[in-house]
């Protein structure tokens, strides 16, 4: 059993997933948490970003180029009640036009006390939850690309395990000048393999995404908006009350898309921030809806090693913190040797 401070954390969790899903009827939802400083701060979903970071890879994994040939991306990030997840990825790039990558994802729900019906405590139990990742991708020429990301996922909840996977399939496409890019991404499509001990077989949180990103040429600017859940129009829920039926279209357009906006004043350096109206929507408290479902966050680049923080208000409770290192080896260590 589930002591009351348990439960707790269990529905704080909860309630941060629905920012990014329909109804939190699916398992391995975990797999649809963003990792990235960068993707964090622009309001937590991107597939459009052309640019030689590894970590839009698993968002888009028609986005891994030779451009983060021998890089190296570590993600950690503080969530909510001792919650924490992180993500290691590793990249390479191959002579026909190819580019492959290998990574972990984990979620770490933390410690938790056991208690029987009574209430009486029996102890302590840990629930956590990880995916690999494998992801390819083909540029057949200087504009286009594919990818493919496969994820054999295992889930490991108290005396409970599930094993499955999922696939990610995205397209990529940006003009000659690198001022305009879109992308679109068929994501989890997968299976439950084993299912939790009297449960039923699970769905995954499958998800179509499309987006498109611009720069404009003479300004120290770069936007980006992402159309998520494009498999299902309404996204609102069976609650709202009738008085509010005739904002219903508006209402449940905006929760299908996110915002976010860079300001790049040197090639080294950005501030970013976004915007996703559906977290705000399902996660901010009618007293005070403060800055729920925005997101902020900057980053330092150099050739040798890239630092993203990335920072979004969830709920009144508490935001979520991210931090990311991209670094380059071989880089690293030729300096040190000279």
């Amino acid at each position: 059993m589930f002591s009351r401070k348990s439960l707790i954390i269990i529905f704080l969790f909860a309630s941060a997933s629905l920012s990014s899903q329909t109804g939190g009827d699916n398992i391995y939802e975990f797999l649809n948490l963003t990792h990235s400083g960068l993707i964090s701060s622009l309001g937590g979903s991107n597939v459009s970003i052309s640019a030689p970071n590894l970590n839009t890879a698993w968002h888009n994994p028609a986005l891994l180029s030779s451009e983060s040939d021998g890089t190296l991306a570590l993600n950690y990030v503080n969530y909510f009640a001792g919650i924490n997840y992180g993500m290691a990825m590793y990249s390479r790039s191959l002579k026909n036009k190819s580019n492959i990558a290998a990574g972990i994802t984990y979620l770490n729900y933390g410690t938790f006390t056991a208690s029987d019906p009574s209430g009486v405590i029996t102890g302590e139990f840990h629930a956590s939850e990880s995916a690999l990742s494998f992801i390819y991708s083909y540029a057949p020429d200087s504009a286009f690309s594919a990818g493919i990301n496969f994820k054999p996922v295992i889930s490991s909840l108290e005396s409970y395990t599930s094993l499955g996977f999922a696939f990610d399939f995205g397209a990529s496409w940006h003009n000659s000048s690198g001022l305009l890019s879109a992308g679109f991404v068929l994501r989890n499509i997968g299976y439950q393999l084993t299912k939790y001990a009297g449960e039923e077989r699970g769905k995954l949180p499958f998800e179509i995404l499309a987006g498109i990103t611009v720069r404009p040429e003479h300004a120290p600017l770069r936007f980006s908006l992402t159309l998520r859940h494009l498999e299902k129009y309404d996204l609102t829920h069976d609650y709202i009350d009738e008085d509010n039926r005739g904002n219903n279209f508006t209402d449940n357009l905006m929760r299908h898309i996110v915002v976010g906006a860079e300001i790049i004043p040197h090639r080294n350096f950005y501030i970013s921030a976004g915007y996703n109206h559906q977290r705000r929507s399902e996660l901010a408290a009618e007293s005070k809806m403060a800055g729920t479902g925005f997101s902020w966050g900057f980053g330092i680049n150099t050739s040798v090693i890239s630092i993203e923080f990335g920072r979004a208000s969830y709920h009144l409770a508490g935001s979520s913190t991210h931090f990311s290192v991209l670094l380059k080896p071989a880089s690293v260590f030729s300096r040190m040797r000279s």
